[in-house]
């Protein structure tokens, strides 16, 4: 390993004659302060002196999907761009059978423990929001994050079912054939393997696989890549209630940001 060295100063304290002798690189100063200063050098590798490695500078786009109900999103914005089909601005989401948590407050819980771990690990972050009445649509929400120059894109939000057997954990990315951003599907693919993998294996729940759709106006007006993240079943007793508990809360959130951590390491 390369080494480089680092100047590090012990100070010893120590009376001679009543004048103190500074030793500074080699050299011997004396004084009548009372006091001796013992300079000694010492190495550190290159890494400890350099900072954080590079995979970690990246800046990483957090959506905590859908919004509170206090904001009216019912206006319609295209599917992607060029496009004439239209689709709501944004909703509020589910809400937890057993828990009564709502879609858009887990999402939001989820997203801002997030935004911690990866800022504690190095990387940057933007939040779409970090309330539950900010007025922005998914269209929006796409052009914030890159034109805040983040990297991926990823969009928290967690799953619904008719049916309360359904259960685990499933990411969407967009399809090879998007019409808007095809060229975004095989950095999108990968993203949402990682993801889904390494929060699998954090939180125990089932892995259901990656689903490819092209009908998610905030997958396709994304510039980069992009995978939304659906945590769990809020219809199922199991997922619903361990996703309202915040310290679970804090393991999916790791297992979250371990899979970002596995895609970064594949570049």
């Amino acid at each position: 390993m390369n080494r480089s060295i680092h100047m590090c100063f012990k100070k010893a304290v120590a009376k001679s004659s009543g004048f103190s002798r500074i030793f500074a690189f080699g050299f011997m100063i004396f004084s009548g302060a009372g006091l001796i200063n013992l300079c000694t050098v010492c190495a550190e590798t290159t890494d400890e002196l350099q900072g954080p490695p590079v995979a970690q500078s990246h800046i990483i786009g957090i959506d905590p999907g859908h919004q509170g109900p206090n904001v009216d999103m019912s206006d319609l914005e295209p599917l992607g761009p060029g496009s004439t089909e239209m689709k709501a601005k944004a909703s509020t989401g589910t809400q937890g059978t057993f828990s009564g948590l709502p879609e858009y407050q887990l999402n939001l819980d989820v997203s801002l423990k997030l935004q911690q771990i990866l800022e504690d690990r190095g990387y940057q972050t933007v939040l779409t929001r970090t309330d539950n009445d900010t007025a922005i649509s998914n269209k929006e929400r796409a052009e914030y994050v890159a034109g805040q120059g983040a990297e991926i894109y990823v969009r928290i939000h967690a799953n619904g079912a008719e049916s309360s057997s359904a259960a685990g954990a499933l990411t969407i990315s967009p399809s090879s054939s998007n019409p808007y951003i095809s060229q975004l599907y095989d950095d999108s693919s990968s993203l949402s393997q990682c993801i889904l993998d390494a929060y699998c294996d954090a939180t125990g729940f089932e892995n259901r696989g990656v689903t490819y759709a092209d009908n998610m106006t905030g997958i396709n007006w994304s510039t980069i890549p992009v995978t939304i993240v659906e945590m769990g079943f809020m219809t199922n007793e199991s997922d619903d209630l361990k996703m309202s508990n915040p310290d679970f809360q804090n393991t999916m959130a790791s297992g979250i940001a371990d899979g970002i951590d596995a895609y970064f390491a594949e570049k």
